[in-house]
């Protein structure tokens, strides 16, 4: 089977795509990658065909920060502009390509346009639970609250996101002879890389919409080899991980602060990772007990770590789950606190600390009241045993590769 697989955001967005593409490709079906340019090279280092979209979200993230103010502000200047190039270049990717299916992003909203035109099935990855109703929680990132038998309106939320890029996708449609108005066909299936472990599956989703277990490499595949001062350091104390991934918001500085105190006053050690600049540590901080990276892969560090102090991105709060290490979630926005509330509701980690509300007071306090490690280490094994890839890879073989 010919496999489009089309994706964009950041790291958290684009390695389970990798992840499903490789296995894909390991059993024999011809696969392309779309991403936007600043992951082209992540995917060829992966020894994945690639097609290149317009856009570039980490130059926008260090742009705009991940405030949803200042993206509501460069909305017309900035946002709009970048997201109308990319809708137009997935879909001009997915026609030169010529795929037999097209399996995308919930941001690629061009992506069932190309695959109406083309005449094929697209599956939707649903990376967060936002897409597909129940009435056993909200949307993920529209409320922290359980509205009972309301939670499938907040679905209607996410739902209307697209109304925002309404022109851009007309004159889309215009482009490759569609319809301007009217429903195109909705996705043969939706794939939500979550694992079951973590997020039960709900029992009133569609037989369509599957929780397949996260999309990871298998164990082994690619592990990395840490350098000789990071390796030192894992290995001579109790280490907490520090990192807020994408979040470029606020000031980042004062948190490195703030965690680097916390930590110190707890007694442990601790790896403070920058990422795209959510977590700075000033320099005077920074000393036999605080090692500064700008990123690790979490497979190797994590599990060698007490504690992990993060953001409650999907893929870091699989990543701390699966390693068994028990969590303080910093939540800025969008589903994280979600991740966060879902974390701490299953004993995996201290009560959440909002980085609005985040002091080295507070966060003290959650270093202090840690939970036992025992429940995380529980879920760890039983996630081990999960095959995210090959069950996504099955579901698709057996719905659209007929």
């Amino acid at each position: 089977m010919r496999m489009m697989f089309m994706t964009a955001g950041s790291r958290g967005d684009v390695d389970p795509f990798i992840a499903l593409a490789r296995r894909a490709q390991s059993a024999g079906h011809e696969v392309r990658v779309a991403v936007t340019g600043d992951f082209v090279g992540h995917v060829q280092a992966a020894g994945l065909d690639v097609a290149g979209l317009d856009g570039d979200y980490s130059a926008l993230v260090g742009a705009q920060g991940a405030s949803a103010w200042a993206a509501m502000r460069s909305f017309r200047t900035v946002i709009r502009p970048m997201m109308a190039g990319f809708l137009r270049s997935a879909a001009d990717a997915a026609l030169s390509y010529r795929p037999d299916v097209l399996v995308h992003h919930p941001k690629v909203l061009s992506a069932p346009l190309a695959a109406a035109r083309l005449g094929i099935p697209h599956v939707l990855v649903e990376i967060v639970p936002t897409i597909t109703p129940t009435r056993q929680f909200p949307a993920a990132g529209v409320t922290g609250r359980d509205l009972g038998r309301l939670n499938p309106l907040t679905y209607r939320f996410v739902a209307g996101a697209g109304a925002m890029f309404a022109g851009p996708l007309r004159e889309i449609r215009a482009d490759l002879g569609l319809p301007v108005r009217g429903e195109v066909p909705g996705p043969a299936l939706t794939l939500v890389p979550v694992s079951p472990t973590l997020l039960p599956r709900p029992g009133d989703w569609p037989g369509t919409t599957q929780i397949t277990g996260a999309w990871l490499e298998p164990v082994g595949a690619g592990s990395a080899v840490l350098d000789a001062d990071l390796d030192a350091f894992l290995g001579s104390g109790e280490v907490v991980y520090a990192g807020f991934g994408s979040m470029a918001l606020g000031d980042a500085s004062a948190r490195g602060a703030a965690v680097a105190a916390a930590v110190r006053a707890s007694g442990r050690r601790l790896l403070a990772v920058t990422g795209w600049g959510g977590l700075r540590v000033p320099p005077d901080l920074v000393g036999e007990d605080v090692l500064v990276r700008e990123a690790v892969p979490h497979a190797e560090v994590l599990e060698r770590c007490v504690a992990a102090v993060h953001h409650g991105g999907a893929g870091t709060v699989h990543a701390a789950v699966r390693a068994g290490v028990v969590s303080v979630c910093v939540p800025f926005l969008a589903d994280q606190p979600f991740w966060g509330a879902l974390l701490h509701r299953r004993g995996f980690s201290a009560a959440p600390v909002p980085v609005r509300r985040l002091t080295a007071a507070r966060l003290g306090t959650a270093l202090g009241t840690l939970p036992d490690p025992a429940a995380v280490r529980a879920a760890a094994r039983a996630m081990a045993a999960e095959d995210g890839c090959g069950t996504a890879l099955a579901a698709l073989e057996q719905r659209v590769g007929r």
